[in-house]
């Protein structure tokens, strides 16, 4: 019975006690301090600070909906309760209404970058939080915010190369590797990371870094496939080289441009899925290449299979291995310590879904769509409790369920001739790729809407309004002696 009071305790403080920033907000407080809507410095000052948050907010991947959620929060927060927000691909414009009588202020953010630093991500949520709790002066959040976009990024980025290295060794584990196939998938990632950090300074369009990597991903399989004889190893090439498709997929903002079509930001969602079908032509560009010249100079790799269920047995080891992935994704993308044990919950929940529904032989689609769907409501479940955004455990949670292999198999098919074959491994990758965003998609949701109110609760130093009921102080009695009377 303890067990049961424990376990329902737990969960009322997981549900109940904290709501994430990117929860649905009820309503803007009203403003404790209000600014001056005729003072014009006031407003620009309030609009800027909204704008440069939601810049940081979508350069991250967040969805355009919750960044325009969150911008006309922190305006509304200090007066400016009537706003119009447009939040498109790269851009934030911001207008507010200050009254019949005096013309609308307006601003415009460009984003001019893409940034999966999750440490920034959760300051600039802890600020939004701040600002909706303490009622923050502007000014004060201004320099707030310029202190997080302008800080280092709290670990070394060879730190960040070898949490890469360690994501692309558990995925080729999650696969069905072993431990030579890790070890080539760590040195393999490795060598992308650093030349793709040499590419990025000396300014080299995203496309074509996406090519070196795929180049590189594939290149050390293919060499060590056809020397294995020589040097008395047995390795499979599909899983090094489909551990590094996924992790070059890893940073592109595929959950994003669905939960944008699903909510309705489409002119957003076009413009974000082709980036993503960009990125992935280069990827499979830079893979191909290295294919046909291997197949130049009479190289030949195995034919590739579709991979059958995981046995029961091999299920510990690989949701051990997909809950590494997610955690060593999330250090390589920078995130606080806590957000590292959130992304391990996440990983591992949404492996073990994902391993336990492909048991079942329900296909790899449906299954991912499942694991998504836990992996996003344990992302909003976490996020309260960790106090971090969602996005960082969504992300994570389902990086290592990415569709790398049929990425690769569909490409090796089409370039051996068998174009049925290949074409519909990669449209089972799309497939798996919608599955997954939209998963998570309506697991956010759910976890959103799964939230019991107290009626009294504390957020931070914010003390909410509670009825309670007032009981008069009872009268003292007096009890008198029998045969005692007034005279």
């Amino acid at each position: 019975m303890t067990f049961l009071q424990d376990l329902t305790a737990s969960l009322s403080r997981l549900t109940g006690e904290r709501r994430a920033t990117i929860d649905t907000p009820t309503a803007a407080p009203s403003p404790l301090r209000p600014i001056d809507l005729t003072d014009d410095a006031s407003v620009a000052e309030v609009l800027d600070l909204a704008v440069r948050v939601g810049e940081v907010l979508l350069a991250s991947g967040t969805a355009a909906m919750d960044t325009a959620t969150q911008v006309q929060f922190i305006a509304a927060t200090y007066g400016l309760a009537r706003c119009d927000v447009d939040v498109t691909y790269n851009s934030i414009t911001l207008s507010a209404h200050r009254g019949p009588t005096r013309p609308p202020a307006s601003t415009m953010r460009i984003v001019h970058y893409r940034s999966m630093d999750f440490t920034r991500l959760a300051e600039v949520d802890r600020l939004i939080r701040a600002v909706r709790v303490k009622m923050v002066p502007p000014s004060a959040a201004l320099e707030r915010l310029d202190e997080i976009t302008k800080a280092p990024h709290p670990y070394n980025r060879w730190i960040a190369t070898l949490a890469w290295s360690g994501m692309a060794a558990a995925i080729s584990v999650l696969l069905g590797g072993g431990a030579l196939v890790a070890v080539v998938s760590f040195l393999t990632t490795m060598v992308i990371d650093r030349i793709g950090r040499v590419l990025n300074r000396a300014g080299l369009p995203f496309f074509f870094q996406q090519v070196v990597g795929g180049f590189v991903a594939a290149t050390p399989a293919i060499t060590l496939y056809n020397f294995q004889d020589q040097l008395n190893i047995d390795i499979s090439p599909s899983q090094v080289i489909a551990a590094g498709v996924i992790v070059l997929l890893s940073g592109l903002s595929l959950v994003g441009s669905v939960q944008d079509a699903i909510t309705g930001a489409p002119i957003t969602a076009v413009s974000r899925f082709f980036e993503v079908l960009m990125m992935t032509g280069g990827i499979i560009a830079g893979v191909a290449t290295s294919l046909r010249l291997a197949a130049l100079i009479g190289s030949d790799l195995p034919q590739i299979s579709n991979l059958a269920p995981p046995d029961i047995l091999q299920v510990p080891t690989k949701v051990i291995a997909g809950a590494a992935a997610s955690l060593f994704y999330a250090l390589a993308c920078y995130a606080e310590r806590r957000a590292l044990t959130a992304a391990f919950m996440g990983g591992f929940a949404g492996s073990l879904v994902y391993l336990l529904s492909q048991t079942l032989s329900v296909g790899p689609i449906i299954a991912s769509a499942i694991a998504a769907t836990v992996v996003g409501f344990a992302g909003g479940l976490l996020a309260r409790r960790a106090l971090i955004p969602p996005l960082i455990v969504a992300v994570a949670g389902i990086t290592p369920l990415l569709p790398g292999l049929s990425l690769y198999r569909g490409l090796y098919a089409i370039l051996n001739d068998q174009l049925l074959l290949g074409i519909s491994s990669l449209f089972a990758a799309f497939g798996v790729g919608c599955g997954l965003a939209a998963g998570v998609t309506l697991g956010e949701w759910g976890a959103r809407t799964l939230r019991r109110p107290r009626i009294l609760a504390r957020t931070e130093e914010l003390l909410r309004p509670t009825l309670r009921r007032t009981e008069e102080p009872r009268r003292p009695t007096v009890r008198r002696r029998r045969g005692t009377g007034t005279s």
